[in-house]
């Protein structure tokens, strides 16, 4: 099962590497952040930066939540697992589907790419492929787009990589 701790947000890498180095692999089957790729101008020259696509929170997978519980009090700064009122919910499977095709093996949303025809948005490369509809706002000089997405049980803004290459019309 797929659950999320929530931490202070900055220290979303650090909380991994001591649920990686802490945690018995026999409990925590994996520990990762999902990233988004996005484009930034450094001094002149366009590059691709990594950044934490949900800030504040670490994905955890596990068969064994006591076991994690309990292995999760060695952490520092960990805030505590999401859940509703005492109960420690995992991610539903529409949530952890999404994950799993928006970010892929390695959860990193790559760039996309798309065109402006009139007001519509048509992405033609990328995780955003088909998924025109959760773009709430665009940025075309930043190259970023925010989106609405369903995720630890309520609507989550947040923000990827999208790079208009063209606008007709």
């Amino acid at each position: 099962m797929w659950y999320v701790l929530q931490v202070r947000t900055g220290t979303e890498e650090n909380i991994r590497l001591q649920c990686r180095s802490n945690i018995p692999e026999a409990v925590l089957n994996r520990c990762f952040i999902p990233y988004y790729e996005e484009k930034k101008r450094i001094r002149g020259e366009w590059t691709i930066q990594k950044k934490v696509l949900f800030p504040g929170y670490v994905f955890v997978i596990t068969e064994n939540l006591d076991q994690l519980f309990e292995a999760l009090k060695s952490v520092i700064g960990l805030t505590k697992l999401i859940g509703t009122g005492n109960e420690i919910v995992p991610l539903t499977d529409e949530e952890r589907r999404f994950l799993e095709r928006f970010g892929g093996e390695d959860q990193i949303v790559r760039m996309s790419e798309g065109i402006i025809e009139g007001d519509k948005i048509i992405v033609t490369r990328g995780p955003l492929c088909g998924k025109e509809g959760l773009i709430q706002k665009i940025d075309r000089h930043k190259r970023k787009a925010w989106l609405e997405v369903k995720m630890f049980g309520r609507e989550q803004r947040v923000e990827v990589g999208l790079e208009i290459v063209e606008k007709r019309g």
